[in-house]
Formats: C-alpha cells, sequence, structure tokens
C-alpha cells in the first residue's frame, strides 16, 4: 500500500491584511504537520485574500505577498511538507493568479491560472492575465531577497506535473476543474494521482453541494484519483461570503469535508488514502486505458521527495462520509449571519441598528441578525477562543464575563426601531416588539410624526403649499412625496441613533444601519432613494419575496422566533399575493438570469402563461415591468452592499452592470410586442372558429 496524510483547510482570510492571511496560512500549515500531512492545500490568492480587486494594480501587493512567502519558506513551515500557496505574481509585465508549489524551504513550481472567471461579481481578466503557453514550462526569476534567502535562484513556471519519488502531483486552480475540457482529464492521464484545486468560491443558495461537490465526486469517479478541494470561507471584506466546504475525495468519494458555515478563522481536514486504490481503478477500467492512447504530453518536473508513509496499522484509511445538505432555509439563516458576524467583528463596530417595522422583510434581516447571535454562543460553547475574544470587546463585557445567551448577547450589541406615524398599524407596532423580545434586541419605539409635520411647516413656509395624503384629499404625487419624507426622515433618524446610542450607553464606536430591502424591491422601485433602504450593510438584497417567506415560515420553529409564524398563517388576499410576488420573481429572475429583453421575455411567457392569459395581457404585464424597472433604475445606483447570496441580483455596483438612463417608452421592443400580438391574436382568432375554447385569465395584479 502506498498511503499518503493530505490536508486542505477553510481559511477566514481578509483582503490585503497581510498579518491575518500570514498568521491563518501558518497555523493552517502547523495544523496539518501536526495530523501527520505531507500535502497541505490552501485557498486561492490565500496570501492576499481573493476579494482584493484593483488592489491587484498595485505593486505593493505583489510586494508584500512574495515578502509574506519569504517568511513561511526560511522557517520550518515547509518542512518535509507540500505546500501549496496562493498568491498573485507579476511576471515581467504581466500579472497571475498563482500557486506556488514549496517543500523544504524550496519552491518547486509555480501554477499560474489558465481559465479566469469573468461572470456575475467576478472580473479576473481586469487583474490578471490567463497562462496559455500550455505545452512547456519557463523559468522564472525569484526576487533578490527571496533568492538569497532560500538559495534559489529561479522557479519552473507554468502548466504541468510534479513527479515524486513515489507518486505524481498536479494542480488545477478553481475554475478549471469546472470548465469544459478541464485539466484533470489529460493530467489523469499523464499519471497524476493527486490534484490540488485552490479555490475562492463564494456562496449562493444550493451551489455548495448541489453543483461544486458534485463535481468534484464526477472528476474522480471518471478518472479515478485524489482530489484536494481548498476554499476561503467568511466575508473578506465585499459583498460575497465564501463557504468553505474544502474537501478530499478518492474516487468519487469524499472521505473528508469541512463545514460550510462556521465562524471558526481556521480549520484544517487530514485524511489518509491509499493511492494503489486509484492506480487499481484506473487500471480496471478499459474507457480510461483507450482514452490514454490520444493523451496530450504535459511538462513535468521532478522532486526528489517521497510523500507516501509506511504502512502502519494504528492510523485507519479515511472511509467514505455521508453529505447531508442544508435546506436553502437553513442557508439563508446561516451564510448571511457568518457575513455580518465577520464584518461586524472586523470593522470596529460595536453592533446593529434595524429600523424594525413589523413587515417580512425587517423581521428576516432581524431574524438573520439573530441566528448570528445564537452562532457566537455555540462557537463559544464549543471553544472558539477568536470568537470569545470578540464578543468580549464588541459586547462591552467585563470582570471575566462572556455570552452565554443568545438573546443577552443581542441585548448589547443589536438595536431595533420603530418608527411609527399616525398611518402605522397598530398590529406592525405589536409585531415587532413582540420579534424584538424573541430575539433580545435593545428594543425602541418612536413616533416620526412631530418631524414630519416640521419640515412640512418649511415647506410650505417656502413655496405656500403644504402637501396632503391622498384620504385627505390630496393628489397621488403629494402623497408620494409624503411617503418619501417619511422614509428619509426614518433614514436620518436610524443613522443618528446608530451614532449616538452607543456614545448613550458608554460604548466606542458605531452601530451599522441595517437595510431590509428584497431583490423583487429593488427591481422595480418599490423603495425611496435615501430613504430605509440607503444602510451600511443589507443581508437580504438577493432575496426575493418567495425566498423570504419560506425562511420566516422555517426560522419560526427552528431558531425560536414563534411570532413569524403570523406571516405564515394570515387570510384575506393572501393567494393574490403569493402569486404577485411569484411574478415579480420571474420578470427579475428571467431579465437576469436567463438574460431576456422585453420580447425574448414576452415570447417566453406567452408560452408559460399561455393557460391563463391571453397573448395581449401578457404583453401589459412585461411592458409593466420593464417601465418600472427602467423608471426606477437610477435607485440600483446608490443600494445598500448587500450579502450576495442569489444570482438573482439587481446590484448595479458589481453584479448587474447595466446603464441607468433608459428610453422608459422602449419604443422599438414594445412595438416588436405590439406586432407579436397581433400575429398570436390573428392566430388565435382561427383556432377559435375551429372550436378552441379559450380560458378565463385570472385577474391582473397591480405592480
Amino acid at each position: 500500500m502506498r498511503l499518503v496524510k493530505v490536508a486542505t483547510c477553510n481559511l477566514n482570510q481578509w483582503a490585503m491584511d497581510f498579518n491575518t492571511n500570514l498568521n491563518n496560512t501558518k497555523e493552517s500549515i502547523t495544523k496539518a504537520k501536526e495530523g501527520g500531512a505531507t500535502i497541505r492545500l490552501g485557498p486561492e490568492l490565500e496570501i492576499t485574500g481573493y476579494g482584493c480587486e484593483d488592489h491587484f494594480l498595485e505593486l505593493d501587493t505583489f510586494t508584500h505577498s512574495w515578502e509574506c512567502l519569504k517568511e513561511i519558506l526560511v522557517g520550518e513551515w515547509t518542512d518535509g511538507i507540500l505546500c501549496s500557496i496562493g498568491m498573485p505574481i507579476l511576471k515581467g509585465s504581466e500579472r497571475y493568479n498563482c500557486q506556488v508549489l514549496c517543500m523544504n524551504r524550496k519552491i518547486i513550481m509555480i501554477r499560474p491560472k489558465m481559465r479566469l472567471v469573468n461572470i456575475d461579481n467576478f472580473m479576473e481578466s481586469r487583474w490578471f492575465k490567463a497562462w496559455q503557453l500550455n505545452e512547456k514550462m519557463v523559468d522564472f526569476q525569484l526576487p533578490n531577497d527571496v533568492s538569497e534567502a532560500i538559495s534559489q535562484n529561479s522557479a519552473p513556471f507554468g502548466y504541468g506535473f510534479i513527479q515524486f519519488l513515489d507518486t505524481v502531483v498536479a494542480a488545477e486552480v478553481c475554475r478549471e476543474l469546472f470548465s469544459t475540457f478541464p485539466p484533470h482529464d489529460d493530467l489523469a492521464h499523464n499519471g497524476v494521482e493527486i490534484f490540488l484545486n485552490a479555490s475562492g468560491s463564494s456562496f449562493q443558495l444550493g451551489k455548495a453541494i448541489n453543483f461544486r461537490l458534485r463535481t468534484l465526486i464526477g472528476a474522480t469517479q471518471s478518472v479515478g484519483g485524489v482530489y484536494i478541494y481548498g476554499n476561503q470561507r467568511g466575508c473578506d471584506g465585499g459583498r460575497l461570503y465564501y463557504d468553505g466546504c474544502s474537501c478530499i475525495v478518492v474516487n468519487g468519494e469524499v472521505v473528508a469535508l469541512g463545514s460550510q458555515f462556521s465562524l471558526k478563522d481556521v480549520e484544517v481536514m487530514v485524511a489518509q488514502v491509499d493511492l494503489d486504490k486509484v492506480a487499481a481503478k484506473r487500471a480496471s477500467s478499459s474507457a480510461f486505458l483507450e482514452q490514454g492512447n490520444g493523451k496530450t504530453m504535459i511538462p513535468s518536473i521532478v522532486a526528489p521527495y517521497k510523500l507516501c508513509q509506511p504502512f502502519n496499522l494504528k492510523v485507519p484509511l479515511s472511509t467514505p462520509i455521508k453529505i447531508s445538505p442544508y435546506s436553502p432555509e437553513e442557508e439563508i439563516s446561516l451564510g448571511p449571519a457568518c457575513w455580518l458576524w465577520d464584518y461586524l467583528r472586523r470593522s470596529e463596530a460595536c453592533g446593529f441598528l434595524l429600523p424594525l417595522s413589523g413587515a417580512q422583510d425587517s423581521s428576516c434581516v432581524a431574524a438573520i441578525v439573530g441566528s448570528m447571535c445564537q452562532l457566537v454562543v455555540k462557537e463559544i460553547e464549543d471553544g472558539n477562543e477568536q470568537v470569545k475574544a470578540d464578543a468580549i470587546r464588541i459586547g462591552c463585557y467585563s470582570n471575566g464575563q462572556f455570552p452565554k445567551d443568545s438573546k443577552e448577547f443581542a441585548n448589547r450589541v443589536f438595536y431595533t426601531v420603530f418608527m411609527g406615524s399616525q398611518n402605522s398599524c397598530e398590529s406592525s407596532r405589536k409585531q415587532a416588539k413582540i420579534l424584538a423580545q424573541e430575539i433580545g434586541s435593545w428594543h425602541l419605539d418612536v413616533s416620526i410624526d412631530t418631524i414630519v409635520s416640521t419640515l412640512l411647516s418649511v415647506v410650505q413656509k417656502l413655496v405656500g403649499k403644504r402637501p396632503q395624503n391622498k384620504g385627505d384629499g390630496g393628489s397621488c404625487v403629494e402623497n408620494r412625496g409624503l411617503k418619501d419624507v417619511q422614509a428619509r426622515i426614518r433614514m436620518v433618524l436610524a443613522h443618528t441613533l446608530a451614532s449616538t446610542l452607543p456614545w448613550v450607553h458608554n460604548k466606542s464606536g458605531v452601530y451599522l444601519v441595517l437595510s431590509s430591502s428584497n431583490a423583487d424591491e429593488q427591481l422595480i422601485g418599490q423603495l425611496t432613494k435615501y430613504g430605509c433602504s440607503s444602510a451600511d450593510l443589507n443581508p437580504i438584497g438577493t432575496l426575493n419575496k418567495q425566498d423570504i417567506q419560506a425562511f420566516l415560515q422555517w426560522a419560526a420553529t427552528n431558531l425560536g422566533y414563534s411570532s413569524l409564524a403570523t406571516f405564515c398563517t394570515k387570510k384575506g388576499d393572501e393567494n393574490a399575493a403569493e402569486t404577485i410576488n411569484e411574478e415579480e420573481s420571474i420578470y427579475g429572475k428571467w431579465r437576469r438570469n436567463l438574460r431576456c429583453g422585453p420580447v425574448s421575455m414576452f415570447q417566453n411567457l406567452c408560452h408559460k402563461w399561455a393557460s391563463s392569459l391571453t397573448p395581449s395581457e401578457v404583453a401589459e404585464r412585461v411592458k409593466n415591468f420593464f417601465k418600472n424597472y427602467s423608471v426606477n433604475r437610477h435607485k440600483m445606483t446608490v443600494l445598500t452592499p448587500f450579502c450576495h447570496v442569489e444570482r438573482y441580483s439587481a446590484d448595479d455596483n458589481r453584479c448587474d452592470l447595466r446603464q441607468f438612463l433608459y428610453n422608459t417608452r422602449w419604443p422599438y421592443q414594445f412595438r416588436k410586442i405590439d406586432q407579436l400580438v397581433q400575429e398570436l391574436q390573428g392566430s388565435n382568432a382561427g383556432e377559435k372558429e375551429e372550436g378552441v375554447q379559450e380560458t378565463s385569465p385570472p385577474p391582473m395584479p397591480q405592480i
């Protein structure tokens, strides 16, 4: 038996914080060596953090990366262990995203990424060049200070594999695994048995298990091998949450899997595997042997080291483990909660403040903060000293005290404020108060009528008129203006309280204001620009109404916030409301995920709704959506940064790059739709003459 112990890790890195990142890398190597591993894999760009973005255009970023790598190489970190370390490298004038494979204080090989990610939140081609010389490796001259420190002038640079004395190892960087023609196929036919994939893969509902892990299993089911996958976990300073799930897969079976949601900064997974099982699988596969006849020749490097260990009955082989994926509702509870905690502890703020209206969206945000508090207490109970230290500092504990109850902790770090007016519903006020009690937040109840009246008096003095509510005889313009005034006053009051309440309670720092606007509202402009949607963070900005409703139902039972069940039991217009919510989500998803313009959306929805709506009714709804979307597009430019949970996103700054000034009449597109309606109605009229029954459409909801 050829036994080898391998290690991978989840690291909570922070973009541009070289101290934090270097310490996490060192700690993970130490833990891997303590576990007996001879191979250790870290996440993509672990030295800098993945989300540095335009800092990758600065020479300092590359200089500091080499300084950190030199510190690792001159110490004992790489003695007896192959370490794959992610960092950016400048070669001439070209920037590359690289894995540096080191062992015994030497750089064995530098592997640049060949296939960059340029979709949604990722713009790697803006910062890096893809390596294209696949047929050869070149010599890379190491920086002088590194060269002198490790007595090595240069290192092989490019695509290839490493031939050790007892096995063959190669790297496949992040996106390459998921590409149409992944490198691991050719590498396997060149004898590679161990694959190292350093990744910076972000959280998205269902992505970790349903897509990422399934791809990893499929890769080694077909060609065999030991596949080691490493990922970042946590918020590294931006809108993304990286959800870990670093794993080790052998011949299509998962033998080690890191957590997806955790507050640990460093988590290392070690597995002992038998490489002879890889050889046996390949030797017994006729398909593998046949494909190997036309294999592509790949450059290689010889490393005079052994990675395998002597046979030892006291160290058992790692066996396949059962995978239990989270439900979407659990992921909504945990992913944004972890993101919020990282942001809170690293921003040096002392808590969160949420305008809590008692409606679904703000209640959803409150429940997520409550989930964060529960996670913190659980991590402390499990012995996480870093979380304990952060919680003591943020919660202002003293005399050896620390959080032991999530409600008590929430009372120290979470303010909720009901900002009512004469138009507020008493049931909403009551709902907000009950939920705040269940979570444990420090709850305030304030009326904004006096502030609104004072502002309107100033307006009346300036223009000679005082706007009225529609119910009091005012126009639609007056009514909308009054709603906007109230929303903006709530925003100003929320930010004022967030900065002054810590002072009132003798705390240092400020509270971060949370927004609760959802994706559907953002798309059709159901929010006030610079109103309560203008905050510091938004944990639900990519969620639609259906996601939120499902989460509230789950949270009522699983988080212990039973008052949320009222949102799932309300009668009256419930069915109509659900229809509207589903319809809004369809427009948003088809516009964003399926890249539908007005005409293609109309054509697709004519098929989808053929049994309930006529083409003219579909046309009216599609036009209504695109008009509302384009009229309100300018609001997207100032959206609060939100945690990216779904591809369904209206984020103008990262994920959905479009203009913000439209011809809201869409004259060309709408004319095409009208032409198609005439054609379709003409054909439908002919069908009716032949006896085809027309289905009565449901009432049209107002968007």
